[in-house]
C-alpha cells in the first residue's frame, strides 16, 4: 500500500501550483489592493462624516468586502476615485486631501513599484471589478465550520485583496464549491492559518478536479440544490454568515439544503454514495491523476524535445 503525502491511500501525488484552472470552469482572482495607507477605507460613521463635510463624495463610495466583513455582515466603504473625472474632483477638497495622503504613503515606501503608484494616487495597486455578479470566497475561514461561507456579490460592490472573486460563476459553479466534495479537497490540500482555511488561487481552486461529465439533468439538479442554500440563508434575515455557519447555531433547514446540495453534486461524479471523507479523497486524488497525466506527459515530451534541440543545436558549440 502507498500512502501519499497528503496521508491518502494512492500514488505519491503532490498537487502543484497551477496558473490556471485543471478544468473549463471560470478564472478566479483576488480583489482589490488599495496600497493606501488606509486613506480610502471607511466605517459606516466615518463614511457619513465625510459625507457631511463633502457632500458631493456621496455617490463615489462603494460598499467594501473582505473576508471578515462578508463572512461577519458588517460594513465598511471605500471612497473609489478612480472613475472620478478631474474636474469633479477639484469640486471636493477633503477627497483631493485623501488623494494628497494616498499619494505621500506611496512616496514613502521602500519599494520601487509602490513609490511608482504614487504617479497614479486615486487608482489601486490591483483592480479586479466585474461588471456583473460574481462569486466571493474568503481567503481565511474558520475550520470550525463544515463549509466554507461562499456568496454572490453585486457589481456595486468591491471585494478586498482579502477575498478571492469568481466573475462569470454560474449557480451550478457556486453548488460546486459549496458542496462536501470540495471541501473535501479544501482540508487535504489548502494551507492553514493557525489552524483556519487559507483558500488560494493555484494550489485550491485551480487544481480542484470537477466533475468530468455531468448530464444537463444533474447540473441541474445541482442549481436548484444550489439556489435553494441561497433561499434559506435568505430567509434568516439579520443573520451573518458567521451566525448561519456555526456548527452550534447552523438552523436545521440551511443543514438539509447543503445535505441535498452535496447528493447533488455527488450524484455529478459517480452514481455510488461516498462511505466517507477517506473514500471522497480518494476519489478526488484518482480523478486529479487522470486529469493531469496528459499533462505531464506533454511536458516530459516537451523536455525531451528541447533537450534533442538543445543537443543538436548547441548554443555554445566546442571547436575541434
Amino acid at each position: 500500500m502507498t500512502i501519499n503525502p497528503y496521508l491518502v491511500e494512492g500514488r505519491n501525488t503532490v498537487v502543484v501550483s497551477r496558473q490556471k484552472p485543471l478544468c473549463q470552469v471560470p478564472q478566479i482572482g483576488i480583489g482589490n489592493k488599495p496600497i493606501d495607507g488606509g486613506h480610502y477605507l471607511f466605517t459606516t460613521d466615518e463614511k457619513q462624516a465625510f459625507i457631511a463635510q463633502e457632500p458631493r463624495s456621496e455617490k463615489w463610495f462603494r460598499r467594501w468586502l473582505g473576508s471578515d466583513e462578508f463572512i461577519n455582515g458588517y460594513e465598511r466603504w471605500c471612497l473609489w476615485l478612480g472613475d472620478c473625472p478631474p474636474a469633479e474632483l477639484r469640486l471636493m477638497p477633503e477627497a483631493l486631501k485623501r488623494v494628497q495622503a494616498v499619494k505621500q504613503t506611496r512616496l514613502a515606501s521602500v519599494s520601487p513599484p509602490t513609490r511608482k503608484l504614487a504617479e497614479t494616487p486615486t487608482r489601486f495597486h490591483v483592480e479586479n471589478m466585474p461588471k456583473s455578479s460574481y462569486l466571493i470566497v474568503p481567503e481565511v475561514s474558520s475550520e470550525r465550520r463544515r463549509y466554507i461561507p461562499i456568496g454572490y456579490e453585486g457589481p456595486e460592490t468591491l471585494s478586498s485583496n482579502l477575498v478571492k472573486i469568481v466573475p462569470n460563476a454560474s449557480l451550478f459553479h457556486f453548488g460546486v464549491l459549496t458542496s462536501e466534495m470540495h471541501m473535501t479537497w479544501v482540508r487535504y490540500v489548502c494551507g492553514r492559518l493557525k489552524s483556519d482555511y487559507r483558500y488560494s488561487k493555484d494550489i485550491v481552486y485551480n487544481n480542484f478536479p470537477w466533475p468530468p461529465s455531468p448530464t444537463e439533468k444533474q447540473v441541474k439538479d445541482v442549481e436548484v440544490a444550489a439556489q435553494k442554500v441561497l433561499d434559506v440563508r435568505a430567509s434568516f434575515v439579520g443573520s451573518s454568515l458567521a451566525d448561519l455557519y456555526d456548527p452550534l447555531t447552523m438552523p436545521p433547514a440551511l443543514v438539509k439544503a447543503h445535505q441535498d446540495l452535496d447528493r447533488a453534486v455527488d450524484q455529478c461524479y459517480r452514481k455510488q454514495a461516498f462511505a466517507n471523507e477517506t473514500r471522497r479523497i480518494e476519489y478526488l486524488f484518482e480523478l486529479y491523476e487522470q486529469y493531469t497525466a496528459p499533462l505531464i506527459g506533454a511536458g516530459l515530451a516537451s523536455n525531451r524535445r528541447k533537450r534533442k534541440q538543445s543537443t543538436e543545436n548547441p548554443t555554445n558549440p566546442q571547436k575541434p
